[in-house]
């Protein structure tokens, strides 16, 4: 472990797409964070329950196509890493074309979606109607939000870092000045935080474009698209991966939002706390994700060249890093939880319930950081099948503990969330390792 961790080579091939993607990446719970930070300074409770309420909807719809991302990155990278130009032009084509169509429907279906949601809340009054009022605004935020996953998993597939980082942070910083202007300045509430992500998802889309453009001519694009459209048949292997890190997609945002509406049974209080929590959460994830961002990348530019050694090395190398970070964000929390809480909230009933569950958000990271690195090991891989399965155990785990544990109210979801964090790290391990094994991992499923 410590030679791959001295490997200079090795650590730069890494740090080239793993360092730009942790720094970008945190920029979008910083978002999460100021959303929090900005409702939760306002007069009521209600105002940041309904940005808890509202923006969990929107993250489970958008994190349910998040395929559109992870799907193009590993096929994508598997092409660069056969040096097959055609191949990823066809894969960028197909999934735009794919990102169009969602969008259009999450547009079209937008009122039932909300009112099948909204109707089953135990939330009060005033939290639904502020998160009805967030899900209004925020839905036409959908063609910008699809088409910048398909962009962002072609530039990372490409072993590009660079482009993804400027679009995440140019559209978050944008967000984030929104987000004070429109609140703090024109006192629109609610309704600012959610029209401020709609007007960056569009910034951030022009960006992505015009970087797009310096990769290939928008003719080509066009054509390929055309010629895409035409052959709806060479679509089935995006689709067969797709349907299955959808249903490992629902299964995921499937549990968050359970925790949304369940806290909000227990209380406005209780439903705040929990989303000052979750945003620590997020925090964790989205710097996960950055070294899962490079697993996808490199693993399936190994798979693609068929490079055992390069596999191998890059998940040693990954590995290592997923724990370190993991550490640095159980002893930030240990030491500085309930200060990061007060940043985010002055309401002292809000403070008093999220501090009852801070412990939690020490043992998080440490159990989850495996989940989220071995994701991006099995995207690269293109294995959805593996990854729906694992989330499938997940889920029940996640089921059965909170039935059992219902007594103990609020700690029984977040004992429940630390159990479907630890049997998805479990599951994906041992399944790593019996295929590192057997020499099956550099097989790619057609």
């Amino acid at each position: 472990m410590l030679s791959l961790f001295l490997n200079a080579p090795l650590q730069k091939k890494v740090a080239a797409i793993a360092l730009p993607m942790v720094l970008s990446n945190l920029s979008v719970p910083l978002l999460a964070l100021v959303d929090t930070a900005v409702s939760g300074h306002l007069a009521h409770p209600w105002y940041l329950g309904g940005v808890a309420l509202g923006s969990s909807l929107i993250s489970l719809l958008f994190f349910l196509l998040g395929f559109l991302r992870m799907s193009t990155t590993g096929l994508t990278a598997q092409a660069y890493g056969a040096n097959d130009q055609a191949g990823q032009l066809t894969c960028l084509s197909q999934s735009l074309l794919v990102a169009l169509l969602l969008a259009m429907l999450l547009l079209i279906l937008q009122s039932p979606l909300a009112h099948l949601a909204f109707s089953i809340s135990d939330a009060s009054t005033e939290v639904n109607q502020q998160a009805q009022l967030y899900f209004a605004v925020r839905i036409w935020s959908a063609p910008a939000t699809l088409i910048n996953l398909v962009l962002m998993g072609w530039f990372l597939g490409q072993q590009n870092a660079r482009y993804p980082m400027a679009m995440l942070i140019c559209t978050n910083l944008i967000n984030i000045v929104l987000d004070l202007l429109f609140v703090l300045g024109f006192g629109w509430q609610v309704a600012g935080i959610a029209a401020a992500s709609v007007v960056a998802d569009y910034a951030g889309l022009l960006l992505g474009g015009g970087l797009l453009l310096r990769s290939l001519t928008g003719k080509a694009l066009v054509r390929s698209m055309l010629s895409q459209l035409s052959r709806f048949a060479g679509l089935r292997r995006l689709f067969a991966l797709n349907r299955d890190i959808f249903l490992r997609s629902l299964c995921l945002q499937s549990v968050f939002v359970f925790i949304a509406f369940q806290g909000a049974a227990y209380g406005d209080n209780t439903v705040a706390a929990n989303a000052v929590l979750l945003s620590f959460l997020m925090l964790v994830s989205y710097a996960m994700d950055g070294l899962a961002y490079a697993a996808e990348s490199l693993v399936g530019k190994a798979i693609g060249a068929r490079d055992n050694h390069l596999l191998g090395n890059t998940l040693g190398l990954l590995a290592i890093w997923c724990l370190l970070l993991a550490m640095v964000f159980s002893g930030g929390y240990a030491l500085f939880g309930n200060n990061f809480v007060s940043l985010l909230t002055s309401l002292p009933g809000v403070r008093q319930h999220a501090a009852l569950y801070l412990g939690w958000m020490v043992l998080l990271p440490l159990l989850a950081c495996w989940a989220y690195f071995l994701d991006g090991v099995f995207i690269g891989a293109t294995q959805g099948k593996t990854l729906r399965n694992s989330m499938l155990i997940a889920l029940l785990g996640f089921a059965g503990s909170f039935y059992l544990l219902q007594s103990w109210q609020n700690h029984a979801l977040w004992a429940a969330l630390a159990v479907f964090m630890a049997l998805r790290s479990i599951s994906l391990a041992l399944i790593l390792r019996w295929q590192w094994q057997h020499s099956t991992l550099l097989h790619v499923a057609k």
